[in-house]
């Protein structure tokens, strides 16, 4: 049963959220708000959570999954970018943007592509997921929370409890977030290619709509 932990959506108690974190640490995967919607987030370097995390999440190895990362700096520790994708990345940080990028040895090989080593990151911007991110003191794998054989990711929080209430280990309650999906841009090409429009504003980007 998973716990719920109600936090303030602009400042939320670092209390709760590290024992949000403690529950990461052992292994939990949990539902947690962003800029975009709701996703599910677990530990890294943890095996079993990033097969649970797919596993409720309803996709296979093949699944793009994301960093989430507290800044620039982080996510440079974990994919490969030239001064190039450094400017537009800084554009669209922190903001509701996935970047498609080539994994360093930072990151397991076992979350990344299997076929084209690359992983999805970004610098969420939304407080509580911040915070969460500042106790954690390191990136959590993620995956928009979209139930599996549906299209539209979750951000009513009644709703992710009475689904998912039996699977997750906690869910931390920010309130209603938004429920559209970030905007993906591949960069691992010499030019950048729009792999989903959602959220994020491409003209922020200097990328034509």
């Amino acid at each position: 049963m998973a716990q719920h932990f109600e936090v303030h959506p602009a400042n939320p108690q670092g209390r709760l959220l590290k024992q949000a974190v403690a529950l990461l640490d052992k292994g939990g995967v949990l539902a947690v708000p962003t800029d975009s919607s709701y996703a599910l987030v677990c530990h890294l370097d943890d095996k079993a959570a990033a097969d649970r995390l797919r596993q409720i999440r309803g996709v296979d190895d093949k699944h793009l999954l994301t960093l989430l990362c507290r800044d620039l700096a982080e996510l440079a520790n974990y994919a490969i970018v030239d001064n190039k994708q450094y400017r537009l990345i800084k554009n669209g940080t922190p903001g509701s943007y996935t970047f498609v990028l080539e994994a360093t040895k930072e990151v397991p090989r076992r979350v990344s592509h299997p076929a084209r080593k690359t992983i999805g990151l970004r610098v969420p911007d939304h407080p509580v997921v911040h915070a969460l991110l500042a106790v954690h003191t390191g990136p959590l794998l993620a995956t928009t929370l979209i139930p599996p054989g549906e299209t539209q990711p979750l951000n009513d929080v009644d709703t992710i409890r009475q689904r998912y209430e039996k699977l997750l280990a906690g869910i931390v309650d920010g309130g209603a977030c938004s429920s559209e999906p970030t905007t993906m841009i591949d960069l691992t090409g010499d030019e950048p290619v729009v792999v989903r429009q959602g959220r994020g504003d491409l003209g922020r980007l200097g990328l034509a709509v």
